[in-house]
């Protein structure tokens, strides 16, 4: 992948503070549960704070495998890659903010915060300018015309 690509991608990701974290469970299935990504570095890895408790922290111990998914009104962004339970008391502070505090009161020095690192392989994205109007336009356009749905620029990207 080109810098470009990267550059691009990470700055969607950016640009999106909640994402679908999934994870496999003991079971196999798949869980997803919506996270604020405390940070996103240059080459798409996302930073998450949770509690050390959370069913999240034994899945990713059990299998590291995982899926991120962000959305926005324009905006799609699929991520795969491996998850990380990082033992850092520096970077939680580093990554502290007030939106933390709402789930982790106790605040970042408490045993009870994880921080997990999600390293990014690859993905997809789809990204329409104009947001939703024009994709229902686009939509409406194609179904008249016969035309395939223009959904603005799709790629898949490896990391």
């Amino acid at each position: 992948m080109s810098t470009d690509e990267t550059t691009r991608l990470a700055d969607m990701v950016k640009d999106i503070p909640i994402a679908m974290l999934t994870t496999h469970d003991a079971n196999g299935q798949l869980v997803a549960r919506p996270m604020s990504h405390q940070r996103v570095e240059d080459d798409v890895d996302l930073w998450f704070l949770t509690r050390r408790d959370a069913h999240l922290v034994a899945e990713i111990a059990a299998d590291p495998r995982v899926g991120v998914t962000l959305t926005d009104s324009s905006t799609w962004v699929s991520l795969r890659g491996q998850a990380f339970v990082v033992d850092d008391h520096a970077k939680v502070e580093e990554l502290w903010s007030k939106e933390a505090e709402a789930w982790l009161p106790e605040g970042p020095d408490s045993p009870e915060v994880a921080l997990v690192r999600v390293r990014a392989d690859g993905g997809e994205y789809w990204d329409a300018p104009g947001g939703r109007v024009l994709t229902a336009i686009s939509f409406a356009k194609s179904k008249l015309t016969g035309s395939t749905t223009d959904l603005g620029d799709n790629a898949t990207v490896d990391l």
